[in-house]
């Protein structure tokens, strides 16, 4: 079976799970595809367990979930060192981070220095405790959660934070015949539990070393950059795209278009992932958070419509 076909075969691996999103599960997937991460950002009991679940059961892959609470510490997902008596020495316990796909559930329930347990993990796949580094991976893929913020008992994320997520989708509820198709069929205790893996984690990342790969036109480079500083000038935006951003944007547009069995990005593969990669990075001069990342999307797609397609 080659690549492509091991592609198509995962993207019908989850979808039999999660009924009805097939844009969401395709944006998750190239976002794995391109080592990033995701911020699934919606309310509770539409799916995003769900569909962190199928993705770690379709590739054979170690999987974890952490429950983030007020009361959680960071050494509750890095690790500790415990004292073994008999050594005399001190051994370092692995927390549940160390993983190949981990769901950080609710992650806006936890306070600011507990998320920020997780920016080493997420940028550099890696965990340093005690003087040592501890690798992640490969491959190393976190899925967060996260509550609308007008939720009781939530935190906001910090811009470094979400600066890691490489996209940000919300899943939405599923129209009436989907939903009436979940209630009968109740995937998540009949398919779920029998899924049968579709590739190894070793094929994933072949599949992942061939992303780089693929060929992006000058044209298209020109687009982003102009992305980017479009946003930098923009006087309702208080932050605008970093380079780390643009660099995701470009990693997600040749993901899609491998995802697609296509060698070379096109317009289109920049155009609609956009949004979704950029955004949650910007924040406006409003006073409040949840205000300001909703105006912030609101501004970047008006800046969106104004740049030119390249052809």
């Amino acid at each position: 079976m080659d690549y492509l076909e091991q592609l198509a075969a995962l993207r019908r691996n989850v979808q039999s799970v999660l009924l009805g999103k097939e844009e969401v599960v395709r944006r998750v997937l190239l976002a794995l595809l391109a080592r990033g991460h995701v911020l699934l950002e919606d309310v509770p009991g539409v799916g995003k367990t769900i569909l962190t679940r199928a993705i770690a059961r379709s590739i054979d892959c170690q999987f974890h979930r952490i429950q983030l609470t007020p009361d959680l510490l960071p050494s509750d997902i890095l690790g500790v060192s415990v004292y073994d008596a008999q050594s005399g020495q001190f051994t370092f316990k692995p927390g549940p981070i160390f993983a190949q796909i981990v769901l950080v559930d609710e992650i806006n329930r936890t306070t600011p220095r507990t998320q920020s347990a997780l920016l080493e993990a997420m940028n550099e796949a890696q965990v340093t405790a005690d003087g040592r580094t501890y690798p992640l991976g490969p491959p190393f893929m976190v899925l967060a959660t996260q509550n609308p913020y007008e939720f009781e008992g939530t935190y906001f994320l910090p811009e470094n934070q979400l600066d890691r997520f490489m996209l940000r989708v919300a899943i939405g509820y599923p129209d009436r015949a989907t939903e009436r198709e979940i209630l009968l069929i109740d995937p998540a205790r009949t398919r779920l539990t029998t899924l049968q893996p579709v590739m190894t984690a070793a094929e994933l990342v072949a599949i992942q070393e061939r992303v780089p790969a693929v060929r992006m036109d000058s044209a298209i480079t020109e687009y982003i950059l102009t992305i980017a500083e479009a946003t930098r000038r923009n006087e309702e935006l208080a932050i605008g795209l970093s380079p780390r951003g643009s660099l995701a944007l470009t990693q997600a547009s040749k993901s899609s278009a491998l995802l697609d069995g296509r060698d070379y990005v096109v317009p289109d593969d920049v155009r609609t992932l956009a949004t979704c990669v950029c955004a949650h990075r910007l924040m406006t001069r409003a006073l409040s958070q949840d205000a300001s990342a909703a105006t912030a999307e609101a501004v970047f797609n008006q800046i969106l419509k104004t740049i030119p397609v390249p052809k």
